[in-house]
């Protein structure tokens, strides 16, 4: 299988289903990475609900600010992913968000997620304050939007882009 490269936004709860599956779904692990696409509007919220009870997550807990702004969480997995803990943040910043119900704009939520795998929050307020980081994610943006993606939660493999999940690359099409 060619390289695959999981582009998601941690505000978003079809991301964190996916999240939740793209370990067992691929054959290969995926390269994780973070784009900030903006506010997760219009989510079919019992869908959701239907599909985590069907996949054998915890039921969702909505967080309260909905939509959640996720920038700064979004800089976080930036930064985690240049410390090489991208997939153990942004698992426990969703699991914060859809399983605990926190808002992920809350820098608290962001430095408790963190501290779940190991980043010390001094170095995590650092690096997302950081111009670099910031930098990082916008160009993140481009990367995808240059591959095609015009939607989250996204697969790439190779030169194709996938949507949703399905057989087709080991669980997506």
């Amino acid at each position: 299988m060619t390289h695959a490269v999981f582009y998601y936004d941690l505000g978003s709860p079809d991301c964190y289903l996916v999240a939740e599956q793209i370990g067992a779904a691929l054959p290969e692990p995926a390269e994780w990475e973070p784009v900030h696409f903006g506010a997760a509007e219009g989510v079919e919220r019992e869908a959701i609900e239907r599909r985590a009870a069907d996949t054998g997550l915890q039921p969702i807990r909505w967080p309260s600010a909905w939509p959640p702004e996720t920038r700064t969480a979004m800089l976080a997995a930036t930064y985690a992913k240049q410390i090489g803990r991208t997939v153990a943040f942004s698992l426990a910043a969703f699991r914060q968000a859809f399983a605990g119900g926190r808002d992920l704009g809350d820098e608290d939520t962001v430095l408790i997620a963190a501290a779940a795998c190991e980043m010390h929050p001094a170095a995590v307020l650092k690096g997302i304050g950081l111009r670099s980081t910031s930098a990082a994610l916008e160009r993140a943006a481009e990367r995808a939007r240059a591959a095609g993606v015009r939607s989250l939660p996204a697969i790439q493999v190779g030169d194709e882009v996938f949507y949703e999940l399905s057989p087709a690359i080991g669980g997506y099409a």
